[in-house]
């Protein structure tokens, strides 16, 4: 057998000032043919496990580009074009091929395509042909279009949420694929649309015990080859943007549709349930000082540049400097503005500094202080999983009890790894203000004493009954109460 695989991957908040271009790809992973690193990364595993598994099946790999720019705004047209193009190309090349199995997000929006995915995948069906098995691995937070599910033959989901599950997931697109192209299987997709969307983290309940069933539902019935659960993207303004139910069978359209519909209603039924509470910056910060014991963790869960915000808002740091907060360490506030002034200094240096909140409305005043720059770090990496996360060009700077992290490349707070690698031990801290949704909680809550969820200014659109959308379904919940009654 002879297997293309390649990666075409980024989250579009197309809210987001921040457009992505050719160097936002080139600062989190561009790797040409064969040049993909050993280690996975979120969307690219299908090409690390592809080459574990063909190796042991004696069958040949081509592969082709992978390609992943961390969340950010809408991409330049020519970008994705660009990348497009270089993958078809590539494919040609190695026609003729038994099958395509892809790394994708699911979540992109490039200038002039709503649905790149769509556009990819359907011109990959073009070359290929009808009959050979083309396959994806998408991220939860993604859109899933009929035009992706007409040119794809099946698509696997990551089941959690924050994503530590990426590895095993493209072991299970592998797995199935395998099982079609040696005739074991022949996989078939039901989908349900939800007719909602909102956010689903599997760290708690109701969420943990629903993907608890499904991973109990694929063991019990040998015909069930995958459920997964699309979540959706709420910064998405796309018209089929929302929650959906994937169901793979073997051969039986019939149970995966009457198991769609099941599960995707039971996840309606729910709706509105499934966030964890969240505090105001002074409610959070009060709870924080109060703590008899650190390190608490106040995650500022809006500004999440894995949600494509900047991830320089300073709102809560502000709340914490107003109380003369001690033994506060923040990681992080993207300004590679004030990063390449910390360069300049040196480490050692006192300078005035102003940083933060420079990229938009709502995120809080900068930031003027004067500071020891007291760290300086070329391309500074954290631990996500299995894999590496890059947040650039880095310095730590101290003043008033404080000591921030300022990044040059935007990335959530994945991992405690970010403090530890900047010289910073996050076991010594009070408080630890961090940037994220819900990625960072499986390996925060291993050192937190407490873990603060905190809604600050409005970096991200997260009330989507009232969010300003122009192209967006308007038949879905919260928009309407109910839209499947009548």
């Amino acid at each position: 057998m002879r297997v293309f695989t390649a990666a075409l991957a980024t989250e579009t908040n197309t809210f987001s000032p921040i457009s992505i271009d050719r160097k936002a790809f080139e600062a989190s992973l561009y790797a040409p043919p064969g040049q993909h690193p050993e280690t996975p990364t979120l969307c690219s595993a299908p090409i690390t496990i592809g080459r574990r598994v063909t190796r042991e099946l004696g069958w040949e790999l081509i592969e082709g580009t992978a390609a992943w720019a961390d969340p950010a705004g809408l991409i330049n047209r020519q970008t994705y074009e660009s990348l497009r193009d270089e993958i078809l190309g590539q494919l040609k090349a190695a026609m003729p091929v038994d099958a395509v199995v892809l790394g994708l997000h699911g979540a992109m929006v490039a200038q002039g395509y709503d649905d790149p995915e769509g556009d990819f995948l359907t011109r990959v069906r073009d070359i290929v042909g009808p009959d050979i098995l083309i396959c994806a691995e998408l991220d939860p937070h993604s859109h899933f279009t009929a035009k992706r599910a007409a040119a794809g033959n099946f698509f696997v989901v990551f089941k959690e949420f924050p994503h530590t599950d990426f590895v095993e997931r493209a072991e299970d697109l592998w797995r199935i694929a395998v099982d079609q192209l040696t005739g074991k299987a022949r996989p078939v997709m039901s989908v349900f649309d939800c007719r909602m969307i909102d956010v689903f983290p599997t760290s708690q309940d109701p969420m943990r015990s629903f993907v608890n069933r499904l991973y109990a539902l694929e063991k019990s019935d040998p015909d069930l080859l995958s459920i997964s659960i699309i979540h959706g993207f709420m910064a998405g303004d796309v018209p089929e943007m929302g929650t959906k139910v994937i169901v793979i069978t073997n051969d039986d359209k019939a149970k995966g549709d009457a198991l769609a519909e099941k599960l995707g209603m039971e996840l309606f039924s729910m709706r509105g349930t499934f966030m964890v509470k969240q505090l105001d910056e002074r409610e959070a910060v009060a709870k924080a000082l109060a703590a008899p014991k650190g390190p608490v963790v106040i995650a500022d869960v809006w500004d999440n540049p894995g949600g494509g915000t900047a991830g320089d808002a300073t709102v809560i740091l502000a709340e914490l400097i107003k109380h003369d907060a001690q033994g506060v360490a923040v990681g992080t506030i993207w300004d590679p503005i004030a990063v390449q002034i910390c360069f300049a200094a040196g480490e050692g240096a006192e300078i005035a500094l102003r940083f933060g909140a420079k990229s938009a409305p709502f995120t809080g005043e900068p930031i003027d202080k004067l500071v020891k720059v007291v760290r300086l770090v070329r391309n500074a990496e954290m631990r996500f999983g299995e894999s590496f996360a890059p947040f650039g060009d880095s310095a730590v700077i101290a003043f008033d009890g404080f000591e921030v992290i300022l990044n040059s490349t935007r990335a959530q707070s994945f991992d405690p790894s970010l403090f530890s690698v900047m010289g910073i031990d996050p076991m010594q801290q009070k408080i630890l203000l961090i940037k994220s949704t819900n990625h960072f909680y499986d390996s925060f809550s291993k050192i937190a004493s407490e873990i603060i969820y905190c809604s600050a200014g409005k970096p991200y659109p997260n009330t989507p009954a009232t969010t300003p959308y122009r192209k967006a379904r308007k038949d879905i919940w919260p928009k309407v109460e109910n839209p499947f009654a009548g």
